[in-house]
């Protein structure tokens, strides 16, 4: 791996010296693809570099940047903040404008740069309560906010490049490069601090795992950029002289995936849910052989495992299956999709089988923001998969389980620590090693398996522990079943509250000629509707201990998302808040 990259802009100035792409980054814009080629990424960075200078930024500068989608903007805008020693803070376009109010001033952010209208009401709402806040620039024109072509215009004249260089020269790997505010369960926000070092470490550790052909590779980015998992991909594909194509929206995503035709995307185990659950519903709508083909190749799939290790005669199966009906799964991918990885929570074994039976190659990895992000990851190649585990530690990054199972982690990639907060940050660190917050084990060959929340898991009036994430995971693969929190701290049992998949249960109920009523609420109170749910939990309660399983539940009426902050930016249900939410629920059940 090249010596010469140390902090995180030397990417991109590494792909020009050795790929010098014609697309390196491709946005779209008016209905076109419109590319970057990697020359043209390094001189607008150099200009926004220039025009920051003369808006008086300098080094340790904190500037925000906001984004409801990943564009060519953010990265320009990246390689020009860090290039002269300043600080990204990237924030999730999706929190209130608490939030925003809350990290503004803990970073004392002193310039913010936005894509859209709703961003700026946010910002602008509450740009007079953060004192260090001198302005707000928007990628799209605003009326009201300035535009970042100013900022472009200021970098016209080359005068000051010097300076620009100059301040790059001193940019040393151990220099904070970022703060990343986690949205958790609990609490306020968490500046986690990671320098160029962390990060570039993680890149070029991880970088061995992904199945890419350097310089061939497309990938499309659709997950947020100011998720470091996502960022760390960004400057991995830089790194492997990959061209980056943006979704426009999670709503355009499978219109996108169809043009682009990536070879490589990165996803949460949300939207694979989804994208399962889709093909499962066109499955359903076929008659006769084509229906019992569809669900045949379905049920082979999810006895899958990898390296031909259910024999030839499966192998054989499963090549007409691909031939028959997963080569429909792949066109509706783009056709050349042939992996994925996966993170960010935990991933249902059943989706890993079946698209990898599909072939397309699931690869689970484990990380957080604190560690940059990846720890372990899984790679086909080499005997380096398992499923139902997520993968081996990448190089230079040792785990230890603690006496209690706890996943403790020590490498270059571990965070300098939170931002002005060294209580927190003592309290999760012992040595060199971090205290991840997760029970996991090391299985054979040194996979580690993730086996709970250490915070998340509770003990029943009756001193029994339950892992709420274990039984969430398998709950969600029922298709009437959106989202589920597990509960009954303290109490004599475990119960959940429940979203329906409120799409799939109406058409349920419209096949079985159930009257449901016209409210969502009519539909969560219906009798027979929360009794099929409950054939559903007791169908996955069997794969549990008597003690631990799901007596009793309760419906939502209402979809739990980001925007009503049930959900953390990367869909994990918000514990404390759900059970406040819904106190009356939750006393149903237990009163």
């Amino acid at each position: 791996m090249p010596k010469e990259i140390t902090r995180l802009f030397d990417f991109a100035y590494y792909q020009l010296d050795k790929y010098n792409l014609k697309k390196s980054l491709v946005s779209k814009s008016s209905g076109e693809w419109v590319a970057t080629s990697t020359k043209e990424f390094i001189e607008k960075a150099n200009v926004v570099s220039r025009g920051l200078l003369r808006l008086g930024v300098r080094p340790n500068d904190k500037i925000a940047v906001i984004s409801s989608s990943n564009r060519t903007e953010w990265n320009i805008l990246d390689i020009a903040i860090l290039q002269i020693g300043a600080q990204n803070i990237p924030i999730y376009p999706t929190i209130s404008k608490n939030e925003y109010k809350y990290i503004f001033n803990h970073a004392e952010v002193t310039l913010c740069f936005l894509s859209d209208e709703v961003l700026f009401e946010k910002a602008n709402a509450i740009k007079n309560e953060v004192s260090t806040l001198k302005e707000i620039y928007s990628f799209e024109n605003i009326k009201g906010c300035k535009n970042w072509e100013e900022v472009l215009k200021l970098g016209e004249d080359i005068s000051n490049q010097p300076e620009v260089e100059k301040l790059k020269d001193a940019v040393k790997p151990d220099d904070l490069a970022t703060i990343i505010y986690t949205s958790g369960t609990t609490g306020v926000p968490k500046g986690v601090m990671l320098s160029h070092n962390n990060v570039v470490s993680n890149v070029i550790d991880s970088s061995e795992r992904l199945p890419i052909v350097k310089g061939k590779t497309r990938v499309i980015s659709f997950l947020p950029v100011c998720h470091i998992f996502e960022r760390m991909l960004h400057y991995l594909y830089l790194l492997n002289g990959i061209t980056i194509y943006y979704a426009e929206s999670i709503d355009k995503i499978g219109e996108n995936i169809k043009e682009v035709k990536p070879n490589f995307m990165s996803v949460v185990p949300r939207l694979l849910e989804k994208i399962y659950d889709g093909i499962l519903a066109k499955g359903a709508e076929l008659t006769g052989i084509k229906k019992s083909l569809f669900f045949w190749a379905v049920e082979l799939g999810l006895k899958y495992e990898p390296y031909g290790a259910n024999g030839w005669w499966y192998e054989k199966k499963l090549a007409l299956a691909n031939k028959l009906i997963f080569i429909k799964w792949r066109e509706a991918l783009g056709g050349e999709l042939t992996t994925m990885v996966s993170g960010s929570a935990a991933l249902q074994p059943r989706l890993t089988r079946v698209f990898t039976a599909a072939g397309m190659q699931v690869m689970e990895g484990y990380g957080l923001t604190e560690t940059s992000p990846v720890v372990t990851v899984n790679m086909y190649a080499n005997n380096h998969f398992k499923v139902g585990a997520v993968g081996k530690a990448i190089n230079n990054v040792e785990i230890k389980i603690a006496e209690d199972g706890e996943i403790l982690v020590k490498g270059p990639n571990v965070m300098l620590g939170y931002y002005k907060d060294s209580n927190k940050t003592a309290k999760v660190m012992t040595g060199d090693y971090f205290h991840t917050g997760d029970k996991g084990e090391i299985c054979v060959n040194g996979f580690l398996k993730i086996t709970g929340r250490k915070k998340e898991i509770f003990k029943t009036s009756g001193g029994k522990y339950i892992s709420p994430p274990l039984l969430e995971n398998e709950m969600k693969q029922s298709r009437f079943i959106e989202q589920i929190l597990v509960i009954g701290e303290g109490q004599k049992m475990a119960a959940a509250i429940v979203q329906p998949n409120f799409e799939f249960v109406k058409k349920w109920a419209k096949r079985h000629k159930i009257d449901f009523g016209t409210t969502l609420e009519d539909l969560v109170n219906n009798t027979k509707v929360k009794d099929r749910i409950m054939e559903e939990i007791d169908h996955g309660n069997k794969n549990f201990g008597k003690w631990e399983t799901i007596k009793r539940i309760e419906l939502t009426p209402e979809a739990w998302s980001v925007d009503n902050e049930l959900l953390t930016p990367t869909f994990k249900p918000k514990r404390e808040v759900i059970i406040k939410r819904y106190k009356d629920l939750y006393d149903k059940i237990y009163n």
